[in-house]
Order: structure tokens, then C-alpha cells, then sequence
């Protein structure tokens, strides 16, 4: 756990302190992130591809890191984050840490074999229309690709026990703890079985408390990752999320910093969703 610990923090500390804020208007940061990304993709000995687009006249790309799966290829787990900030902030809960979290599984699953085909894939733009992930979806829906589980891993760095650090949509207070301590497993109602299994997996598999929601898109904050990119086009995915806006005072702030984020329960999430993934595959 402790070297899981002190990667996480060291993918964190690049993309967020070294290369800092990674938005349009800071385009070479963007690319050196990208760039980061797809070294330690290599490092860890993937099939890496990049599937460009063009944004405001402007060119990006999503990087994909590809294991094919022994027994069953034509099916995909998705793994997915992305690696851009909003303009003013150096990103480290968003969302460096849901890359460093996709960075480290793919560490983790390096060398393991799984039955399906895993992928692990860095959006860009999310800040912006959820750009990145809608071209790759909708790229996956026209050639057939057959994603049965996509997970966003959307700010899963910042954790506060302290009563009344949590706040929720209108109404979910009274169902839900008032200490923002957990990770949140977050997904539409239509894949509720989905939402319930990953939960499952991290409970049994990670020290820190899970809560979730299988909820509809109209509830704020319920849609604002990659994962609503893929609900669109069908596909079943939810969002793993320390809930944002709802706890990290931080959010879109110059003050979404390295030394924010808590490594120790990033490393127990991470260990969970390996668990989860593999449950998955079964």
C-alpha cells in the first residue's frame, strides 16, 4: 500500500504542480499531460493509440491503453478519467487524481490476465462539454464496440471527517452521512445492478466507506463526468467521485493543490475498484 500511496501522489504531483493548470488556453501543459500519461501507459507495457479530434479549431486527443482480454475480447471494461483542469486551477483533486487512480490500475492489471478486453482511456476537454469522452462513445457506438462496464474516475482525492463537511442535492441529505469521509459509486437508475456490484466490491475490498446513488441525470451533479457520455449512447457506466462541489471547498479553485489530498485513502479506493474490476470480469 505504501508504494501504491507514493505513486498516487507522484502522478498528482506532475500533472498538478509541475505541468499545472491543463485547459484550452494552456495548451502545451494539455499536451505535456498528455504526454505523461502515455509514457507511463508505455511503461507499463500497453498498446497505446490516440484518437484525435478537433475543438474550437483546435486539436486534442484522447489517449487509449489497451490490454485484449484471453477469453472473451470482443467485450470491454472501460476505464476511464480525464486529464484536463478548468482555466486558474492546477487540478490536483480535478482531476489528477482520477488519473493517477486509472494510472495506477493500469499498474495493477500490467501483466494479469483478464477474460475481457480491459481499456483504460484519458479524455481530454470534460471541462468543456464532456468533449473527449463524447467523441470516443460516440466513435464506440458506430464501430460496435461492445463496453459492458465504464468507470469515470472523476476527484476521488479529497476526504473530510469532520460533521457537516457534506453537502447533497436538494433532498439526499436526509438519507446520506453528513461527514465527507467516503467515495461515492454514482450511476443512472437504468444500471442500478451495475452501481450495487461495484459497491459491493469496494466495500469488501477497501477501508474507506462507500455510498452511492443510482439516481436519474436531472439530479445536479449526477451527470457531470465522462461517464453521462457513454449513459447517452447506451452504454452502462457510473462515476466513482469524492462528490466534488459537494465536499472539496477547493473545486475550480487556485487552491485544488498537492498537499489537499489525502494518498492513504486515494490508495484504499484504488485497491477497491482492482477488485472491482475483476468481479467484474468474472
Amino acid at each position: 500500500m505504501e508504494f501504491l500511496e507514493k505513486n498516487l501522489e507522484e502522478h498528482t504531483r506532475v500533472l498538478s504542480t509541475e505541468i499545472g493548470e491543463r485547459d484550452m488556453d494552456s495548451i502545451e501543459n494539455l499536451q505535456a499531460a498528455g504526454e505523461y500519461i502515455e509514457r507511463i501507459f508505455k511503461k507499463y507495457n500497453y498498446s497505446i493509440e490516440s484518437q484525435a479530434y478537433l475543438l474550437s479549431g483546435k486539436k486534442f486527443r484522447n489517449i487509449i491503453a489497451t490490454q485484449p482480454g484471453q477469453r472473451l475480447p470482443g467485450e470491454v471494461i472501460l476505464v476511464g478519467a480525464h486529464y484536463d483542469t478548468v482555466p486558474g486551477s492546477p487540478g490536483a483533486d480535478d482531476n489528477a487524481s482520477g488519473v493517477a487512480g486509472m494510472l495506477e490500475l493500469s499498474r495493477l492489471f500490467s501483466g494479469h490476465p483478464t477474460d475481457r478486453t480491459l481499456k483504460f482511456v484519458a479524455f481530454s476537454n470534460e471541462e468543456n462539454g464532456l468533449a473527449g469522452s463524447r467523441v470516443y462513445a460516440r466513435w464506440a457506438r458506430e464501430h460496435g464496440e461492445k463496453i459492458v462496464a465504464m468507470f469515470s474516475l472523476e476527484m476521488i482525492g479529497y476526504y473530510n471527517d469532520q460533521a457537516l463537511s457534506q453537502r447533497y442535492p436538494l433532498g439526499l441529505r436526509y438519507f446520506y452521512p453528513d461527514r465527507g469521509d467516503f467515495i461515492g459509486v454514482v450511476g443512472h437508475l437504468r444500471f442500478f445492478n451495475l452501481v450495487r456490484k461495484v459497491k459491493a466490491a469496494l466495500r469488501e475490498n477497501s477501508s474507506v466507506p462507500v455510498e452511492s446513488l443510482a439516481g436519474l441525470g436531472f439530479i445536479r451533479g449526477v451527470s457531470l463526468s465522462d461517464h453521462a457520455s457513454f449513459w447517452r449512447k447506451g452504454y452502462p457506466a457510473l462515476m466513482i467521485t469524492d462528490t466534488a462541489f459537494y465536499r472539496n471547498p477547493n473545486y475550480h479553485r487556485p487552491s485544488d493543490t498537492l498537499e489537499t489530498l489525502d494518498y492513504r485513502r486515494m490508495a484504499e479506493v484504488v485497491k477497491g475498484l482492482y477488485h472491482a474490476v475483476i468481479s467484474l470480469d468474472q
